[in-house]
Formats: structure tokens, sequence, C-alpha cells
């Protein structure tokens, strides 16, 4: 919001950011990990008075020095780079914030470079006790600068209580502090056993490289064993939001996840089969494999890291579209457009939708998104939204999906987004005239539609009688873990419930009779009130005198208030108190009785209970089309010439198996 925005749709800064940051670390690790590494390679080979040891040693400092100090430090400025482009807010909270830790790891730099250079420049040209301790001077520089960076990456996912008291040594050893130090540790250990892989397979002396193979290939497997635990560790000390997205929750972090496990094990088995049991096998392709499967462990463990603080760049305090937490209440009342400083007067203006769409895309959507690119592509996700169906998901998308950051803006600045990415990016229409949406479609489209498509979900529904869609709405939770129980209103899921009953088609209106009673009664009296208590007091009563019951319950009792739902609610709640809402027409007006329709239509040729029977297993749709085509059953009937409303009885006392009233 306080900084422009270095906008490239088609690619994405995230993307730019994750294979920059997996290729450095891929290295500095190695540059942590392998200093140790050279000082036992060369007391090795001093231990055994092995020249071609000392060699491998020397060569393999060589390849050590050119791929840490070079390409090592070119990612590591390259990060530096992209993540002030990419995201300049949280970049300079945490300059701010750890400004003294971020020296001090400049300090340490310095001296592992001068200790790189040294190390190797005096390989074999002065004694061999002061060339170790050169070593061990380089890697501990090595391991601090890991310690320093370790602290302020880890606060980035576990401020911990620093959210607090903004204490420096708080958020520096934040809660996942010395699993992670550990855990890196490890794995910059086991990244020394590959590299040395690799230089032992391109190694001419075959007695040397068969040695240091199976060293490399022991060297490895113990780091990697090491990690384990701290890695366990590591996992359970993120916070409860974290760990639902690593095992589960968020589907692209999970198949990172799944694919860092398999790379895993697929290093682990060429680790002791290629390096340990069979050293001879350690050919340079082999070496090289290997070094993709680390690749690709290291990388997705640190795409799952990055990933876990959704939707946060530093977590609890920034969102990854640099708007701070504690400003979302704010902006929602100035509205985004207002706020931001690096917006176009034209955006502001509000006159144009597309406009200011596309510049809140930009600031908001764009840090995770891209346009017809490779990371989470805008266009594929939104493909079957409605403008509906995205304004009603835009304004509750962090309650429906926690990875993704809430929208900080007003109603009208939701609409112009959705109206940018439907209509701009689409070319579909913003939105239909008012009357050409039905309830129905239109429950639909604000309530599932930013999920799922009608096609999709109808065959999920086929056969399903109204009840049993009403339930299975209900509890949607219990479907999947990022859907939650319907939430609209009560016409809402009535009208919902017949869209999805008759197959999609549009429902013009919700009739009163479609909302639950039951479900009216539990939300408002069942507190105090049982059915049973309720039912036999108003069983005596007519319609009219439970409405004025309901509308005066204050005048029966202190403690009560008159009904304060909609007209279809209470009505709906009429119908239940009224003892069977078989009595009462589909349209709630007057007092028409489905028994003595069936008794003025019917009773002359059939006994009511012969015909109950017969539609017994008949949905309400059927029982309509039924009576609608009565002559095509007997020549000595014709089709049901009611009114509608005395139709919809009729079906519903077949339905209902009222025979007996």
């Amino acid at each position: 919001m306080n900084y422009p925005v270095w906008y490239v749709p088609g690619i994405g800064g995230g993307l730019l950011i994750a294979i920059i940051a997996i290729l450095h670390v891929f290295v500095s690790h190695f540059a942590v990990g392998g200093g140790l590494y050279l000082i036992y390679s060369e007391k090795k080979g001093l231990r055994e008075k092995s020249p071609g040891i000392l060699k491998f040693t020397r060569d393999h400092a060589r390849f050590f020095l050119l791929l840490t100090m070079v390409f090592g430090s070119i990612t590591g400025v390259g990060i530096w780079f992209i993540i002030a482009l990419v995201n300049p807010a949280a970049t300079s909270m945490l300059i701010h914030i750890f400004v003294f830790g971020w020296a001090a790891e400049w300090v340490f730099f310095v001296v592992e470079i001068t200790a790189a250079f040294f190390y190797f420049y005096t390989f074999g040209k002065i004694s061999a006790r002061l060339h170790l301790q050169i070593g061990w001077l380089y890697f501990a520089a090595a391991w601090m600068s890991l310690f320093l960076i370790n602290g302020i990456i880890a606060f980035m996912l576990t401020p911990g209580s620093w959210l607090e008291n903004g204490n420096f040594w708080a958020g520096f050893f934040n809660p996942s502090f010395f699993p992670s130090l550990f855990f890196r540790t490890c794995i910059a250990l086991m990244l020394a056993g590959i590299y040395g892989c690799t230089t032992a397979a391109f190694t001419k002396d075959e007695t040397v490289r068969l040695q240091m193979t199976r060293f490399s290939g022991k060297w490895s497997l113990g780091a990697l064993l090491g990690s384990i635990p701290f890695a366990v560790w590591y996992l359970y000390s993120l916070p409860e939001q974290a760990q639902a997205l690593v095992l589960g929750k968020s589907p692209t972090i999970s198949a990172a996840f799944i694919w860092g496990i398999f790379s895993v094990v697929l290093l682990l088995i060429l680790i002791l089969t290629t390096s340990i049991l069979w050293p001879r096998l350690n050919r340079r392709m082999i070496a090289l494999g290997a070094m993709v499967c680390a690749l690709i462990s290291f990388g997705a463990f640190e795409w799952v890291r990055e990933a876990a603080r959704r939707p946060y760049a530093l977590n609890e305090i920034m969102y990854s579209n640099m708007l701070l937490k504690e400003d979302q209440q704010k902006v929602a009342e100035q509205g985004y457009l207002n706020s931001a400083r690096w917006v176009p007067a034209e955006a502001k203006s509000g006159n144009d939708a597309l406009i200011s769409g596309h510049e809140i895309f930009v600031h908001q959507c764009y840090a995770c998104h891209s346009v017809d690119g490779l990371n989470n592509d805008i266009v594929a996700l939104t493909a079957t939204m409605s403008h509906t169906a995205l304004s009603s998901y835009i304004s509750k998308i962090h309650r429906l999906r926690y990875f993704m950051p809430p929208f900080f803006g007003t109603e009208a600045e939701a609409s112009a987004l959705a109206s940018f990415i439907v209509a701009g990016l689409h070319g579909k229409p913003v939105a239909p005239p008012a009357a050409a949406k039905d309830a129905g479609s239109l429950a639909f489209d604000q309530h599932c539609g930013s999920c799922h498509a009608v096609d999709d979900l109808l065959p999920a529904v086929d056969g399903l009688e109204p009840a049993e869609i009403q339930e299975m709405l209900e509890t949607l939770d219990e479907l999947s873990d990022e859907m939650v129980p319907f939430e609209g209103t009560e016409e809402e899921k009535a009208a919902l419930i017949r869209f999805f009953h008759e197959g999609g088609v549009a429902v013009d209106s919700v009739e009163p009779n479609q909302v639950d009673g039951g479900m009216v009664f539990e939300q408002n009296c069942s507190a105090c009130h049982s059915a049973e208590e309720l039912v036999p007091f108003f069983e005596s009563l007519t319609l009219d005198d439970i409405r004025l019951t309901l509308e005066t319950l204050d005048e029966l009792s202190d403690e009560m208030v008159p009904f304060e739902g909609s007209e279809s609610e209470r009505e709906a709640l009429v119908r239940f108190l009224f003892q069977g809402e078989a009595n009462v027409d589909n349209g709630g007006a007057g007092d028409l009785q489905p028994a003595l329709v069936f008794e003025e239509n019917c009773t002359i040729c059939h006994e009511a209970a012969v015909a109950v029977d017969y539609f017994e297993s008949a949905t309400a749709q059927e029982i309509t089309e039924t009576l609608a085509s009565l002559d095509e059953l007997s020549d000595e009937m014709v089709p049901f010439e009611g009114s509608e409303e005395e139709q919809k009885a009729l079906v519903r006392f077949l339905q209902n198996a009222q025979g007996d009233s």
C-alpha cells in the first residue's frame, strides 16, 4: 500500500523469488556443511598419508570456492534484489527489526569469504595444523552466518512473543529457531556429502574415487538420518494453521511436501546403494541424479516453509500483498484505493470499474497470482465464476480459504475487482439484469459458484430428496475441511435446495413453505422450549391465532420477545406449530387442506389409502408429472384441473401419506 508494485503478470514475483532462493540456499547450505567436510576430508588424507585423498580435497576445495563464492554470492545478491522488487514492505520491516542481526551476519560473511580464499590458496603451502585451523575458522564463520540468518527467517513464520513486546531477542530466538537451526545444520552436512560424491564421480584415480565415494555416502547418510527428528520437531513448532497447511489443508503445499518426501526416499536409496554398498556404481550420471534429488527435496522443503506462512509474508504481521493486518479495519472504512499511495487518480475516482479493479488486483492479488502464467494463474482459477459468485467469494475469501489474505476494501471495490477479473480477463458480462437472476441460481452464485460449476454438482445431488439436500448443505464441513455449512438465510437455503432438486432449473422465487419450520423452531425457540411442550399448546388454535401469538410473545412472558425472524420464517414456524404442514397450502394463504383437495377431486374413484400407497416411493416432481398426465394412465381420467395451490397441496398429501387424516 505504501510501495509501488513491480508488475510482471505472466510470471509473478513469487515464482522468481522461489527460483532464485532455492538455487541460492542449495549452494549456501553447501557452503556451511562443505567447510566441515573439507576439514575431515583433509584430516583423512593426512591420517592415511594419502596424496590421492589430499589431491581430491584440494580439487574439491577449488570446486567449492568457485561455486559458493561466485554463484552463491551472485544469487545471494539476487535474492536481495528480487525481494526488494517484489515485496519491499516486508524487506524493509525485516531490515528495521533486525538491523544489528544483519550487520553481524555481514561481518561473519566477510570472515567466511576471507577464510575460504586463504584455505584454498594456502593448501599444501603451510603447515597442516595451521591449514586446518583456517578451515575451522571458515566453518565457524559460515555456521554463524547460518545461525543469524536462521533467526530472521524463522521469525517470518513464528514471531512468537515479539508480537506482544517487540523485543529483538524474543523475535530472534523465536519458537522455531532451534529446530530450524539444527535441521538446517544437518541438511547442510548432508548436501556436503552429496557434493562430495559428485566430485568423487569425476575423480580419475579409481582407488580414491571408491574411498571418497564411500566416505561421502556415510557422511550424507548420517546427516540425513540425523535431520529426521529435527524435521519433526520443526514441524510441530509451527503455528497450528501452518501445520494444517503442510499436512493437507492446502493441496498445493501437500503436493510439494509429497514431492519432497519422494525425492528424499530416492536420495536415501541412491546413497545406500551407489555410495556405501556398491561405490563402483557412483558414476557421473548417478552422482548428478543424486544432486537433482537433493535439489528437489531441499527445494520442496523451502517451498513448503515459505508457503506455510500463507497468507502472511510476516506471520500475524503483514500479509503477502504488503498489507498490515492491523490496517484492515481502517482500510475497510476508508476504501483501499483511497488509502493506497501508488494508484492513479483515475482508479481512485471509481468511474471505471475495470480500471479500479485492475489496480486492486495488482496491489492485492498479484503477490500470489499471475495472469495466464505458471504461478496460481488467476484466469484458470476463476474460469467458471460469475461476477456475483466472485464478488461474494472475495468478501469472505480469508474465512473460506485461510491461506489467502482477507480483502482490504469496500463492497464497491470488491465488485470492481470482480469486474476486472470477470469482464477484463475473461470477457464475460459483469452481471445479468436483476430480473434474469432467479433466487436459486443467485443463491448458487453467491454461496457455491466461487468453487463449483453447476454441472459439476448436479450429479452429486441427483435423486436426493429436498430433506437430504438440506442435510448435506448443513454438514458441508463433514464432506471437506475446505467447506463450511451453508451460511445464507433460510430463504436462500430453500431456493438453493429447489435449484438442486429441480436439476439447476430456474427458481423464480422462494416460497414460504420451503423454509424448514423445524429448523426455525430450533433456532428461535428450542433454547427454552421443546416441540413436545409447545405443539399441544397450539393444536387448538387457528393459523391466525398462532401468528398473533408469535407477534405478542412479550405479553405472555417478560422473558420472551415477539418473533424476530423473516416473514417466510414466521410462516414456516406457524405451520410447524399448527401440527402438520400438510394442512397448509404452499403459498401459506388461507387454510387450504390437502385432504379436502383429495376428497373433492379424487375420492369418487379412489380411496386415499390406495392412492397414497401407489405414490409411496415417488418424488414430488414425479407426482406432479403424474397428475398432469392422468389421461395417459387411463381413458377414464383427465389431468388434474384444480388451481396451482390445490395441486401443490394434493402433491404434499400424496407424498406425506396423509391418507388417514
